[in-house]
């Protein structure tokens, strides 16, 4: 069989545009399907055609992600339809990357592949902050690993290294302390901490081994590069000389949320726009999530449906996580957009409405406010006889919406598309913020996370949270927040993330 479809592994270096290679570029723009990382930055995903397909695969150490084996199964399916698809991902494809097993995938079916290098953020994050990690005096050699496993590294040996560039060491920077100064390195060997390296939201921590964990305390740092040695010494006088697109100092004083920090719970796989948003307004982000999202215990109602899509009126999607776990099914059976050709769409909020554009399809109908309840009471036609198709979390879903139309005389197909738990740990950063009480507003952007929220703290000793500002997206998770805590502080307007931020950012100004 003759396969057109081509894959292209795509390193995207730091995320920011000026640091993409010329070929990134050029096939990016030439993308049909787009599959990409959790750290893959958002202006890299405006330069691939309206029309290409996004898929988020979000990737993130320590968190739900999307399995290995779906994003493999995923490449091979859509370059068997014909499609030219973008793996993404952060760096360099092959530095820590997980290429192999896509590679072996793809080969496998015999569908044709090119792999694009990346500027790996163990070279450039010291860079645009100014540290070589080679010198003729300080370092005559560096070494670069990742402390995603630390148990399984030979700390005897790296601690005689004079340069250290460590990726995914951030929740294990204790580990790689300890370790070093048992192994002989000294406690005032300097230390550099590089968060979201050569974007807007450039953080640097520099201080020494003995120290670095005070000065980092409460902080998310998630993603960082570490560098270690004695040419983090160098910053300070280098960065006099080079020209850094993007300051290494913490965020101006003059964004409206300069100096507080904000807890954000969404979903695993959520958080990252709704954090860049408030990171962009100055705020320190930290992550919490309060939602895990992944496949239903059973994909054989969603494949059956899918398999007679002809057969309903309506295709209902409140939420981005239907979407995407619908159209990711579709594309494993086979198919694509043209399968719901004479299918209406309905779908509740702007978010969800993007992620079906993403699909190269047009909702012909979103209810006023965003939110479910209007879904039913302006609905644009008569439900009478009409057959409607719900891909659906799997348990604790909209049984409203399913009751009221099925009094309105549809067949309503309800099938379970993803579920949803309740995470079973916290981030010992966000941990520690709250029981150290400098959260300045808690987010809450789904009835589901207010109570997944308590539950967790619960679990892991609770906190006080007298003094934190409870912020929710709208009515329902409102009602939830009064159920749970007695109040809520901040409510948005408009019930989007964006109308959330809008929100905080006023409560701040005005306060």
């Amino acid at each position: 069989m003759t396969i057109n479809g081509k894959v292209y592994l795509v390193g995207a270096g730091l995320g920011n545009v000026a640091y993409l290679t010329v070929r990134a570029l050029q096939i990016l723009g030439q993308a049909e399907v787009l599959i990409y990382d959790a750290l893959v930055d958002e202006q890299l995903l405006q330069l691939v055609p309206q029309s290409c397909l996004k898929l988020d695969v979000g990737k993130r150490g320590g968190k739900p992600s999307t399995p290995q084996a779906e994003i493999n199964q995923l490449l091979v399916a859509y370059c068997q339809l014909g499609k030219q698809v973008v793996r993404l991902k952060s760096g360099d494809p092959f530095i820590f990357g997980r290429s192999a097993a896509e590679i072996d995938a793809l080969l496998a079916v015999h569908c044709p592949f090119e792999v694009v290098p990346g500027i790996s953020s163990a070279l450039a994050a010291p860079l645009v902050v100014g540290i070589p990690l080679t010198d003729p005096i300080l370092s005559r050699c560096f070494a670069v690993f990742t402390a995603h496993e630390p148990e399984k590294l030979d700390w005897e040996a790296l601690a005689r290294l004079e340069t250290l560039a460590i990726l995914m060491g951030g929740k294990q920077l204790s580990t790689i302390v300890q370790q070093l100064l048992h192994y002989g390195r000294s406690p005032h060997t300097p230390i550099a901490v590089i968060k979201w390296a050569g974007t807007q939201k450039q953080q640097i921590w520099v201080s020494d081994l003995a120290n670095i964990q005070t000065v980092t305390a409460g902080v998310s740092l998630s993603p960082v590069v570490i560098i270690i040695g004695e040419v983090v010494m160098l910053t300070e006088r280098l960065n006099a000389k080079i020209e850094i697109e993007f300051s290494p100092l913490d965020m101006l004083p003059d964004q409206p949320l300069h100096g507080k920090t904000i807890l954000i719970t969404r979903s695993a796989g959520q958080l990252s726009e709704f954090g860049d948003r408030l990171a962009t307004a100055g705020a320190n982000v930290l992550e919490m999530p309060a939602l895990e999202i992944g496949p239903p215990t059973s994909w054989e109602d969603l494949d059956r449906a899918i398999a007679h899509l002809g057969d309903f009126d309506w295709l209902i999607l409140t939420s981005t996580n239907g979407v995407d776990h619908f159209f990711t099914r579709l594309a494993t059976q086979g198919k694509d957009a043209r399968a719901l050709a004479g299918v209406k769409i309905a779908v509740v909020g702007e978010k969800t409405a993007h992620s079906l554009e993403e699909h190269g399809l047009q909702p012909d109908f979103i209810p006023p406010n965003f939110i479910a309840d209007a879904l039913i009471e302006h609905f644009p036609e008569a439900l009478l006889g009409k057959k409607v198709l719900f891909p659906r979390v799997e348990t604790g879903g909209r049984e409203v919406l399913v009751k009221e139309f099925t009094a309105r005389g549809a067949e309503v197909v309800e099938v379970a598309a993803y579920e949803s738990h309740c995470p079973q740990t916290i981030s010992p950063d966000a941990l520690t913020a709250l029981q150290q009480q400098v959260v300045d507003v808690i987010t809450f952007a789904s009835s589901k996370t207010v109570k997944n929220f308590c539950q967790l703290l619960a679990s892991h000793g609770g906190a006080n949270l007298d003094s934190v500002r409870i912020a929710s997206i709208g009515p329902l998770t409102s009602k939830a927040c009064q159920q749970q805590f007695g109040r809520v502080d901040i409510e948005a307007e408009e019930y989007t993330l964006e109308g959330l931020t809008q929100a905080i950012v006023q409560w701040a100004q005005h306060k």
